[in-house]
């Protein structure tokens, strides 16, 4: 990007680093299109929400539209998690590769899953796939100490998660969150502190979150469930294009 302004350096697609992970819930093929005009520079992975792709009536349109950008898409983790209660894991692996997706999400949000099987499970599909893993209740009404979010985020990553997401819901109300959308400020540093913040993608899909983020670890932080309405809105915030970050030194 050619500036006449000193802006902070930002890495380019494919990124390691300050990566917007944006949550579909439910985009039209020509929203897609509409978001990718305005801002698609800056869109690193799709997340299909929930189980949205079993329902939604243009998944295979969608698909070939973000395909055809180079914007890589995965199933949300809920839909992980309804498999796995199920007993039908394996159903879903071979969906996913029919669909020709690359990555995964392994989350235990909704469901209770006994941890040492969540990292088998990351250790199996690792083999075949890019791993998200997430951590967090999607209940803002159940509070994990500090250092066991560290344990999980450490096992994970070991078990061969690429990155970790620190669990926020679509709503920003839960895990890294207090109900009023606070951030809990001690429990990220305690993470940052022990693990690598580059290894993580923090869930922020509000405005003073994403905000917050940035002033905290710099524009190359990684932030997901970004609406798709607001990844423009993101990056000139990483950018200090706006009165809220103009401050942050590249």
């Amino acid at each position: 990007m050619t500036s006449f302004l000193d802006l902070p350096a930002r890495s380019a697609k494919p990124r390691e680093q300050g990566i917007t992970h944006v949550l579909d819930r439910g985009l039209s093929v020509a929203e897609v299109e509409g978001m990718i005009e305005v801002a698609g520079d800056f869109v690193d992975f799709v997340k299909l929400g929930w189980g949205s792709a079993l329902a939604t009536g243009n998944l295979q349109a969608k698909l070939a539209r973000y395909r055809a950008h180079g914007i890589p898409v995965v199933l949300g983790g809920t839909l992980t998690e309804i498999a796995i209660s199920q007993r039908r894991l394996e159903g879903l692996v071979d969906y996913v590769k029919e669909l020709g997706l690359l990555h995964v999400e392994v989350s235990d949000g909704t469901i209770e899953l006994d941890h040492d099987e969540k990292l088998r499970l990351i250790e199996r599909l690792a083999k075949e796939f890019t791993v998200f893993s997430e951590v967090g209740s999607k209940d803002d009404a159940k509070i994990m100490a500090p250092y066991r979010w560290v344990e999980q985020i450490e096992s994970e990553l070991a078990a061969g998660a690429w990155k970790v997401i620190a669990e926020a819901r679509e709503s920003g109300n839960a895990g890294i969150f207090r109900g009023d959308g606070e951030v809990r400020m001690g429990l990220i540093d305690e993470i940052a502190h022990e693990v690598d913040p580059g290894r993580l993608v923090f869930e922020a899909p509000r405005k003073h979150q994403q905000v917050w983020f940035i002033e905290r670890f710099g524009p190359e932080v990684n932030l997901g469930n970004i609406p798709p309405a607001d990844v423009l809105s993101l990056e000139t915030l990483r950018l200090g294009l706006r009165s809220d970050t103009a401050n942050v030194e590249p």
